[in-house]
């Protein structure tokens, strides 16, 4: 709330509060000749004022410094290595679906079902990419990077049910038509799969160059990056069943080797396809930055001198580049409108420099002792969420 009284002949600074403020009713000044009342001396007339002091605004010097520009050239390489993935899955998922026609076999057509859900969810990624990165508007005031968690999602959902579903039912299929099976065109099948195992051995590598290129397993945080790692991974490991399967076949000539073939790579898509759609889930709902980041930036806030407590710190990952920050702090005593307006402003840029991330930063000037007082007295127990620290470092 914006308080201010002010005489005929005084000026008033202007204080938001939060709840009942300590740092005392609105501070009125003497009006200057010829100023009217409620304006603002110029940077001139406040010349008088006592500066603060070396020992509060020496440490702080680096806090000036602009927050580092965001690296979207990052995502110039996600592009290039999500299209790798998808020319390569497309030519696989061909290749394996003639073969699985042509021999047959459940584990080869398992495993072009797979082929064709990882090129659809390149495409999904493609979108998430694209429209990730429009800038803020006024119906989307925090911008649009939460797009990327959303087609990441749906890109867990078409692992689930195009890649896992259907292995399934052809593990289902092959043992309800039981007996043994011409293994006639199973050596074109292999060799079908051999050469898919070399292309998505391909892709998986470039995969994890880019993630080693961008800061390690950290970089995995991207979920187009990651979900790429993950389905090219799968698709080795799912190339590796369908072979074992379709070779035991060929020399047992029992089909239950390739129905439990498809019964595993679908089991490994499900379980992939879950851990994907759960980490997307949590950042659409709105998951806290990490923990280093958020101890970083409570301990600058409770290094200033102006701040007397950090009452609660909320952060909420917006975007892969994107961190929302809300701090309620409680400041010493004496200061007015214009000190705080100040120390805000040097707070938010010492947060920026220390956390780029950190893009959208929110500062609650609170009075705690009134805050508590007040809580006790309307009997509430005081917990976190009295507190304000759900979800918060």
């Amino acid at each position: 709330m914006w308080v201010s009284s002010c005489g005929p002949r005084r000026r008033c600074h202007r204080i938001r509060t939060s709840g009942r403020g300590r740092h005392g009713p609105p501070k009125c000044e003497p009006r200057g000749p010829g100023q009217p009342d409620g304006v603002n001396r110029t940077s001139q007339d406040r010349s008088d004022r006592p500066k603060p002091s070396a020992q509060s605004t020496e440490p702080r010097e680096p806090a000036r410094s602009e927050p580092s520009p965001k690296p979207k050239g990052q995502d110039h390489g996600t592009r290039l290595t999500v299209l790798v993935a998808l020319g390569a899955n497309l030519l696989i998922a061909v290749a394996k679906a003639v073969g699985g026609l042509f021999t047959g076999s459940p584990a080869l057509l398992s495993e072009a079902a797979h082929s064709v859900a990882d090129s659809l969810n390149e495409v999904f990624l493609l979108a998430a990419l694209r429209r990730s990165r429009r800038p803020a508007d006024s119906r989307h005031p925090f911008g649009y990077g939460k797009e990327r968690f959303f087609w990441s999602l749906l890109a867990a959902v078409g692992i689930f049910v195009m890649g896992g579903c259907f292995s399934f039912f052809q593990g289902f299929e092959a043992l309800k038509n039981g007996g043994e099976e011409s293994s006639s065109g199973y050596v074109a099948g292999l060799a079908v799969l051999v050469v898919a195992l070399l292309a998505e051995g391909a892709s998986l590598f470039r995969a994890l160059h880019q993630v080693r290129g961008q800061g390690g397993a950290g970089r995995l945080r991207d979920p187009a990056l990651r979900t790429v790692v993950a389905e090219d991974g799968t698709a080795v490991l799912g190339v590796t069943f369908a072979i074992t399967g379709m070779a035991l076949h060929m020399i047992t000539g029992q089909i239950v080797w390739e129905a439990s073939a498809s019964f595993a790579i679908g089991a490994l898509l499900v379980g992939v396809a879950f851990w994907l759609g759960r980490d997307a889930r949590e950042q659409l709902i709105g998951r806290a930055a990490d923990p280093e980041s958020s101890g970083r930036i409570r301990a600058l806030l409770e290094a200033q001198p102006e701040i007397d407590s950090v009452e609660a710190l909320l952060t909420m990952e917006i975007g892969l580049d994107s961190t929302l920050v809300a701090a309620r702090i409680d400041l010493v005593p004496g200061l007015d409108s214009e000190e705080v307006e100040e120390v805000a402003v040097r707070i938010k840029r010492s947060v920026a420099h220390t956390v780029p991330e950190a893009d959208q930063i929110f500062l609650d000037v609170t009075d705690a002792a009134a805050a508590r007082s007040a809580s006790r007295g309307d009997g509430y127990a005081e917990g976190p969420d009295a507190r304000g620290e759900r979800g918060g470092a």
